[in-house]
């Protein structure tokens, strides 16, 4: 990660929204979380690689609302690096657990999730019907429910 810059935006900044929307699918749906999270880059020379963005949803829980890596930096770790310094900042503020939503339909997402130390433990069942107004679609098959992980910080 040494020739990379990891960047808190400063509230009232422009918010990264074609990072963003490559991890969830329209602004609108952005809007309903991120004027209340903390939102860093991960950023190369001069060049936005990554988002993500964090939610304090009480004082033992952090969650990752956004995370989003753009193509030319996929499968390379980046992903990793981002979930990393999630867990070091949810650490150095004291949270004890760090969730994540992920669609039902995202496998690749949740093996991500899981190899960085997420276990499944729960799920939000109609998420994707009852906060959509299109039909979203992964991997052929039809997005409903939200499953949910979560990583343990030992005390």
């Amino acid at each position: 990660m040494e020739h990379f810059t990891f960047k808190l935006l400063e509230p009232g900044s422009k918010i990264p929204y074609d990072l963003l929307l490559l991890a969830d699918e329209t602004t609108e749906a952005i809007d309903q979380y991120i004027f209340n999270c903390d939102i860093y880059l991960l950023i190369d020379g001069e060049q936005n690689i990554a988002v993500m963005a964090l939610h304090k949803n009480n004082d033992t829980e952090l969650e990752i609302k956004n995370i989003a890596v753009i193509d030319a930096y996929r499968s390379k770790g980046i992903g990793s690096i981002l979930i990393n310094k999630a867990k070091e900042i949810a650490q150095a503020h004291h949270y004890k657990k760090l969730t994540v939503g992920t669609s039902d339909t995202g496998f690749q997402q949740i093996r991500f999730y899981e190899k960085n130390g997420f276990l499944k433990t729960g799920v939000k069942k109609n998420f994707f019907i009852e906060n959509y107004p299109e039909p979203i679609y992964e991997n052929g098959l039809q997005m409903r429910d939200m499953v949910l992980l979560t990583h343990h910080f030992s005390e």
